[in-house]
């Protein structure tokens, strides 16, 4: 591929010739490999970042859960009606 210019003594290369569907055949290529990975469930970083996002919800409600047992009917309300105020003025 590389060339060697007999004046300069620096090595060419020839730019390839681009068809007009290499982007089409770049995307497919990779549009196949994301399929691939997705439906690979025996992947170790796939297993890791479920794992850990079912584990934190489950941590987070086991928390409201106990948080509301504490808190008792009137209080519960009370602390939805503030919380559902946050969000309005949030928003």
């Amino acid at each position: 591929m590389a060339e060697i210019d007999p004046e300069s003594g620096m090595k060419l290369r020839k730019l390839t010739e681009l068809k007009p569907t290499a982007a089409e055949e770049y995307q497919e290529a990779m549009l196949n490999r994301v399929d691939y990975f997705s439906k690979r469930r025996e992947s170790t970083f796939n297993s890791f970042v479920e794992n850990t996002i079912v584990n934190s919800l489950k941590v987070l409600l086991d928390l409201k859960v106990k948080v509301e047992e504490m808190l008792g009917d009137d209080n519960k309300e009370k602390l939805h009606e503030m919380i559902d105020k946050l969000l309005l003025f949030g928003l």
